[in-house]
C-alpha cells in the first residue's frame, strides 16, 4: 500500500479575499469536516482530501498533482468574485451582506450527492443533515480507504426499502431517498440531461422526485449544477428577503443571484446585527 502524503498547492489571487473557513462553514456542504488548526477534511467526488488556507493559497493534502482542474473547478477558482462583489456593492444592503464573509464561494459540487443532500436538509439543522449524510456513506458507499467511505451511487440505494434506511435516523426523508434513486437509477431521470435543460424544465424534472419541492430543487441546481441564476429560498432567506430586500432582489444581483443568495443567507443567519440594519 503507497502511505506517501502528497500535497497540492493552489494559487488563489491576492484580492480574491478567499475564505476556506466561510465557504465550508456556510451551509451549502456537509461532507467536510473541521479538525483544528485551521485543517478540514472531507471527500468529493470519491477523492478524499485535507484542506488548509495559506498566506499563499489552499493547501490540499492527499490530492493527485493531476486533480488540480478538478479542485480548482470545486472551489470555482477560475470564477472572479472580487467582480461580482463589485457589481452586487452597487445595492447598500448586499454591499452590508458580501462584507460581511466575503471571502465565501458557491462550490461546484456532484449533482446527485447535492440532490439527496438537499432532501436530508429538509427542516433539519446542519448536525443532523451531516450526520445522516455520513451514515448514509458509512452504510451504502464505497471504503476508499479504512473509514472513509464515498457517496453512494443512485444504483446503491436503488431497491431499498425505508427498513433498510432506518439507521441513518433520517425520518421521512428515507422514502424521498429512496425514490429519487430509484428514478435516476432507472433512467427515468437523467442527471446530466437536467443539466442541459432550461431551468424551468430542470426544475420541473428535479420536482418529479417524492418529497423535491421548489427549494430543493434550487439547492440542488444552484449547488449541484452550477446554475448560478437560482436562489433557493428558506425560513433565513424568507425572513431575510422581506425585512432587507422588500423589493425583491436588487436589478444588480440578478446575474449573480445564487452567490447573492450564499452572502445574505450567511449573513442573516450568522450576524445578529443583520435585521437591524435599514
Amino acid at each position: 500500500m503507497d502511505t506517501t502524503i502528497t500535497f497540492l498547492q493552489l494559487a488563489i489571487p491576492a484580492e480574491e479575499n478567499f475564505s476556506l473557513a466561510d465557504t465550508l462553514d456556510c451551509g451549502q456542504c456537509f461532507r467536510w469536516e473541521a479538525e483544528g488548526d485551521g485543517w478540514y477534511h472531507g471527500v468529493v467526488s470519491r477523492r478524499f482530501c485535507r484542506a488548509k488556507q495559506m498566506p499563499d493559497g489552499l493547501l490540499l493534502e492527499h490530492a493527485a498533482e493531476g486533480d488540480e482542474p478538478f479542485w480548482r473547478n470545486y472551489f470555482d477558482l477560475e470564477v472572479s468574485y472580487a467582480a461580482i462583489r463589485e457589481r452586487l456593492c452597487r445595492d447598500r444592503q448586499l454591499a452590508r451582506a458580501a462584507a460581511f464573509a466575503p471571502g465565501i464561494r458557491v462550490l461546484r459540487q456532484e449533482p446527485w450527492e447535492t440532490l439527496c443532500s438537499f432532501i436530508i436538509s429538509q427542516n433539519n439543522n446542519l448536525g443532523r443533515i451531516k450526520g445522516i449524510v455520513a451514515r448514509l456513506c458509512g452504510g451504502f458507499g464505497d471504503e476508499l480507504s479504512v473509514g472513509i467511505h464515498a457517496f453512494p451511487r443512485p444504483e446503491q440505494l436503488a431497491g431499498h426499502t425505508e427498513e433498510d434506511l432506518a439507521p441513518l435516523r433520517a425520518g421521512w426523508r428515507a422514502g424521498y431517498l429512496l425514490d429519487a434513486a430509484d428514478k435516476v437509477a432507472s433512467g427515468e431521470l437523467d442527471l446530466d440531461e437536467i443539466a442541459r435543460m432550461p431551468l424551468d424544465d430542470a426544475r420541473a424534472a428535479l420536482q418529479t422526485i417524492r418529497g423535491v419541492g421548489p427549494k430543493v430543487a434550487e439547492c440542488a441546481l444552484l449547488y449541484g449544477f452550477g446554475r448560478r441564476e437560482c436562489f433557493p429560498m428558506d425560513v433565513w432567506m424568507k425572513r431575510a428577503m422581506k425585512q432587507l430586500f422588500p423589493k425583491g432582489l436588487p436589478r444588480c444581483a440578478r446575474a449573480d443571484a445564487g452567490i447573492a443568495q450564499q452572502y445574505i443567507f450567511h449573513y442573516a443567519r450568522v450576524c445578529p446585527e443583520a435585521f437591524d440594519k435599514k
